[in-house]
């Protein structure tokens, strides 16, 4: 007899109290509300319940509790000792996001959940309260003991990776190595595989302009690119490059590829915000923004939103909780062969 499929069981953190992270959270139980009942996600939410409840108070939200009946459990990590002030950082804030994040692995961990979606957190309020990591993703590798993770950003079919994220532009050259780039590369593939694409086809983005113009322009992407996807083509991998960096995103678009590898931060950050921000034409702010943030090489899967703790709008209720959809969708689809093994052990 074939095993019915098991839900993903997807923990949720809450972000930083302070920001729009409680709010996009109660949003997205609300939103899910049919598809947890129908059964597509066991959703849990790593968070302040105190917090929580007075989130839904303030805004007319549906409190956590209001959805126990389809499973939904709180992880709840206490409160701040002082009440959060909306829109500002403090130590307090930066605490609870961090054992939000904590007790969330701690699930993955100890085989209660296989998934962690996280929403912001502030970077100020995490160093504040004493955590010294640059953001989420270094926390995260302390916490699962990981190496070196990578970031892929998501938007629907576009996706892109990141040799380099988080490091000064002129510090970038060196660390763009055959090496690194053969582990971006697999990891690339792996996750892609997850999402079901058995032969998935992956640019690697030039360095230089026009790809180096034949060493006229430097010869990085000569001597160090194209060696290796050179490599992985001799395997029967599809992966193509160095592709010129103006043409290799309109390219995936076009549906020639189904990620890209991108050299640096904003090289591969722009062009996914440029789709995934949609902004009010007569008042030029942005109304909404879509896109996935995937970690790739934990020892856990995570997912997030692709944006921040907007601390400008937080406690008004007009935070959208689309990006924090995708990511639970993300996450959900990247956990199913984990979910699949627990229902052949059922």
């Amino acid at each position: 007899m074939t095993a019915t499929p098991a839900a993903p069981r997807l923990c949720i953190t809450m972000g930083d109290p302070a920001g729009i992270g409680p709010e996009i959270v109660l949003k997205t139980l609300a939103a899910l509300r049919p598809r947890i009942a129908a059964g597509e996600f066991r959703l849990s939410v790593a968070g302040s319940a105190a917090v929580l409840d007075a989130t839904a108070a303030a805004l007319g939200l549906s409190p956590v509790s209001a959805f126990a009946d389809l499973g939904v459990a709180l992880l709840d990590v206490g409160t701040t000792a002082r009440p959060v002030v909306t829109g500002v950082a403090s130590a307090e804030t930066g605490e609870i996001a961090y054992l939000c994040v904590a007790r969330a692995v701690r699930a993955v961990q100890a085989g209660e959940a296989d998934a962690v979606v996280t929403a912001p957190l502030s970077k100020e309020a995490l160093h504040l309260a004493g955590h010294h990591f640059p953001g989420h993703t270094e926390l995260l590798t302390h916490l699962t003991g990981g190496r070196e993770p990578v970031m892929m950003l998501a938007h629907g079919p576009f996706r892109v990776s990141h040799l380099t994220t988080h490091i000064p532009l002129d510090a970038v050259p060196a660390r763009l190595t055959p090496e690194r780039l053969g582990r971006v590369v697999d990891l690339t593939v792996e996750t892609l595989q997850r999402l079901g694409l058995a032969h998935p086809r992956i640019a690697v983005a030039a360095l230089n302009p026009h790809a180096g113009e034949g060493g006229i322009l430097g010869r990085h992407d000569i001597d160090v690119t194209e060696p290796v996807t050179a490599a992985y083509r001799a395997r029967g991998i599809d992966v193509d490059g160095p592709v010129p960096g103006d043409t290799v995103f309109v390219k995936m678009r076009g549906g020639r590829y189904d990620a890209v590898v991108a050299m640096y931060h904003d090289q591969g950050h722009i062009p996914v915000k440029l789709l995934g921000f949609s902004v009010d034409p007569a008042t030029g702010k942005w109304e909404a923004l879509s896109g996935v943030n995937i970690t790739l090489g934990l020892s856990i899967i995570r997912t997030s939103v692709d944006h921040g703790t907007a601390f400008d709008i937080a406690g008004q209720g007009i935070a959208s909780e689309t990006s924090l959809i995708e990511a639970v969708e993300y996450a959900a689809r990247l956990t199913a062969d984990t979910a699949s093994v627990r229902a052949g052990a059922a």
